[in-house]
């Protein structure tokens, strides 16, 4: 049967993956809400939802479609990672459950008032979690699960997706409202690696700086050192010479993953099993959270340890 959705942050850079998966798994969406009107995308997909620029009539509307016996199954929430954790109260507490991007809160203790909220309500909070769906990191994991059970895994983990000014304006370049860029473009990442390679034992910060940071995790199977910015300067010279702004790699044992396809329908994917009853929820976020909050409020020690190697080319 067709389940009911409501979709907020209609004009967000995510939302048209999301709109594609209500639409692919044959559900409905009722109605949507942004502060911004640049939602022409949605007639693509969902042309007679309505459409609201003020949360408070969206709020209004939901309620009045509850008392005229439309029941709300789910919200879909793709607004900025600060206002993640109101948006999903929003939904328990209409009686529906959450569809939350990433991270999907910023703090741990979040995480507990929201699992007290679902015992309150009756309701789920699931998250996107979209890399645990890709083929090779799906099949990474099973190698992984197959090699022996000492096996310490050494990996280099380095993702540049440069931003332009406009980055540092906006909420994402506040650490306030995104979590700084450990939380907005590595999350997913550190939840990846935990996922495969067990629980964080240590948590070490080498370079945390507006627009990039560095350190070294050791979790149960693994040793891993991490470099992330949104600094076109650290791409590599090979990378620019393509007219590329974008380099990501994750190097296990000296050999390259190739995961840099594979993409398209992971929202999809993440959508039909959360229908399905099996999506991923707060347990399964708490510890990339636990992470990035860590790698947030924790000093960092400069070019000490193992650092990862692009930290050599920076000026500390």
């Amino acid at each position: 049967m067709s389940k009911n959705f409501s979709l907020i942050g209609s004009a967000g850079f995510i939302a048209p993956r999301h709109l594609k998966a209500i639409k692919d798994t044959g559900n409905n969406l009722l109605a949507s809400l942004d502060r911004h009107d640049c939602v022409g995308i949605i007639d693509s997909y969902f042309p007679d939802a309505d459409f609201f620029i003020e949360y408070e009539r969206f709020d209004r509307h939901i309620d009045k479609l509850k008392r005229q016996g439309v029941h709300m199954d789910y919200v879909s929430i793709c607004t900025p990672n600060y206002l993640h954790d109101s948006h999903i109260r929003f939904a328990l507490r209409h009686g529906a459950d959450a569809i939350c991007e990433k991270p999907i809160v910023l703090n741990p203790w979040n995480v507990d008032a929201l699992e007290e909220i679902e015992r309150e309500t009756g309701r789920k909070v699931n998250t996107i979690l979209q890399l645990r769906h890709h083929p090779s990191i799906l099949e990474l994991k099973r190698k992984v699960e197959e090699a022996p059970k000492d096996k310490v895994f050494d990996i280099d983990l380095t993702y540049i997706t440069s931003r332009g000014r406009w980055y540092f304006i906006s909420w994402k370049g506040d650490i306030q409202k995104s979590g700084g860029v450990a939380t907005n473009i590595g999350v997913h990442f550190f939840d990846m690696l935990t996922w495969i390679f067990g629980n964080v034992k240590e948590n070490i910060v080498h370079v945390s700086q507006p627009d990039k940071a560095a350190g070294y995790l050791a979790l149960e199977r693994a040793r891993v050192r991490w470099f992330l910015s949104v600094d076109y300067n650290d791409v590599p010279d090979e990378i620019k010479a393509k007219g590329q702004r974008t380099f990501r790699s994750i190097n296990i044992e000296g050999e390259e993953l190739e995961f840099s396809g594979g993409f398209t329908d992971l929202h999809t994917v993440s959508y039909q099993e959360i229908l399905r009853g099996k999506g991923y929820g707060l347990a399964d976020a708490r510890g990339s959270i636990q992470t990035v909050h860590h790698i947030r409020n924790t000093r960092p020690l400069g070019l000490t340890g193992d650092y990862h190697p692009y930290c050599k080319k920076l000026k500390l």
